[in-house]
């Protein structure tokens, strides 16, 4: 596992760079994410428009001006969050390369560093603007395309998302957090359909203000957001982040940390052995959920079974000698589901790509995606660690319930917007 591109490159090349510990695999994975994302978007749009199916608007707007103060306070502050905490790494005590996570979160900072580079962006402004100066600031009318807004979509979808993603995560472990409130206040422990449904509904919103065709940009989302998906659980995969599946009791990690076969007997030593973790996680051992599934000879063993060496949240054992950060592994192997949902939201994605001109009717793309995405959420749920809810003597997980309802969604939205299609194709 590489918690972050320092352990990455250590691994890989042998350097030591302990800036590089500030680049957490996850956080990189994720911003690929958007970055993918924002890139298959703006080429939907584009096609959509240039197909006449989206249109520009115009606005008004004012140029000619100098910066505002609000504008030049504004690149301040943020220059100086960026330089205060860059510049923090190399004038405090080493320790905080340990926990940047914890450093980020903190007071802790360098106050030169953050007033040079709070200055020097709010210099570069009032410059670039000053270039732009007229004798007497005017109006103009400007048109702007859908695939313009891309950047604004893509902010609103971070904001939105990673705020949407925290609340369920919270209401999905309530009673931890009542506990713990503070342990909460990280960048980890994030629910995907909380991001979903929250993003969404401030994406309604923006679209509606700006005029762009809901159903056509929902279409034009399908592949973004399955793209996206798909290269945030590598992430996950990486990092060792603890989503990842429920026990494979086919196999047990010994005390240098591989994984080998075992029997009946030795996995009920090794849970008896590691009662304190599991019975934290579970209650009793008696209610540790595995699955014992041999991998085949032609199969790495780590696609059945993967202790997730150095995972991130040092879980688990401790690999013996190991004086860093991030020493644990697992002691009995997991289903690796993340990199089931990387494989499978590829390859998803791909079909997505394959039937986007294929469908005559808005939004009838997206409907498919929400019928793709609830399956897939659905049967990996199947074999992953989540909290369960009794509802009439039935414990699904909260993403069980909310990939069910999008499946139905998918499924009715298909249906009335192919209806809805049909009666404006003979209408026209």
């Amino acid at each position: 596992m590489y918690p972050n591109l320092y352990f990455l490159l250590k691994s890989w090349f042998g350097v030591e760079w302990p800036i590089l510990r500030l680049a957490n695999t996850f956080g990189f994975f994720v911003a690929l994410a958007f970055i993918g994302g924002a890139w298959v978007l703006s080429r939907e749009l584009k096609r959509k428009e240039a197909a006449g199916l989206l249109n520009p608007t115009e606005e008004m707007i004012e140029v000619g001006r100098p910066a505002t103060p609000t504008e030049l306070i504004i690149n301040f502050l943020i220059g100086f969050l960026f330089g205060y905490k860059l510049f923090g790494f190399f004038s405090i005590d080493a320790s905080v390369f340990e926990d940047t996570q914890k450093y980020i979160l903190s007071g802790q900072g360098n106050w030169i560093g953050g007033l040079a580079v709070g200055g020097l962006l709010a210099f570069v402004k009032w410059r670039e603007r000053k270039k732009q100066v007229l004798p007497k600031p005017e109006e103009r009318k400007v048109r702007i395309y859908p695939h313009d807004r891309v950047g604004d979509i893509v902010i609103i979808a971070v904001i939105f998302g990673f705020a949407g993603a925290k609340v369920f995560h919270i209401l999905e472990n309530w009673d931890d957090f009542t506990h713990d409130p503070a342990s909460y206040l990280s960048f980890s422990g994030l629910t995907f359909y909380g991001g979903l449904i929250v993003a969404g509904i401030a994406v309604y919103r923006y679209a509606r203000k700006h005029n762009i065709g809901f159903k056509h940009l929902l279409d034009a989302f399908a592949p973004t957001m399955m793209l996206a998906y798909a290269l945030g659980r590598i992430g996950c995969q990486v990092a060792g982040d603890g989503d990842w599946g429920i026990l494979n009791s086919a196999y047990i990690s010994d005390a240098q940390g591989h994984v080998q076969l075992s029997d009946p007997t030795q996995f009920a030593g090794a849970l008896k052995a590691n009662s304190a973790e599991y019975t934290t996680q579970f209650g009793t051992l008696a209610d540790v959920p595995h699955k014992s599934v041999v991998a085949p000879s032609y199969l790495p063993t780590w696609l059945f079974a993967y202790n997730y060496p150095h995972n991130v949240l040092s879980e688990g054992a401790h690999f013996p000698g190991c004086n860093e950060q991030y020493c644990g592994f697992l002691p009995i192997p997991v289903f690796p589901t993340p990199f089931y949902e990387t494989v499978t939201c590829l390859l998803l994605f791909g079909g997505l790509i394959a039937l986007r001109k294929t469908i005559p009717f808005a939004g009838g793309l997206f409907a498919i995606y929400l019928i793709m995405n609830g399956i897939e959420r659905f049967l990996v749920e199947t074999i992953r660690v989540n909290t369960k809810y009794d509802i009439f003597g039935i414990h699904p997980s909260q993403a069980e319930l909310i990939s069910a309802a999008l499946v139905i969604s998918g499924v009715a939205l298909w249906f009335y917007w192919k209806r809805l299609g049909a009666r404006k194709a003979a209408a026209a």
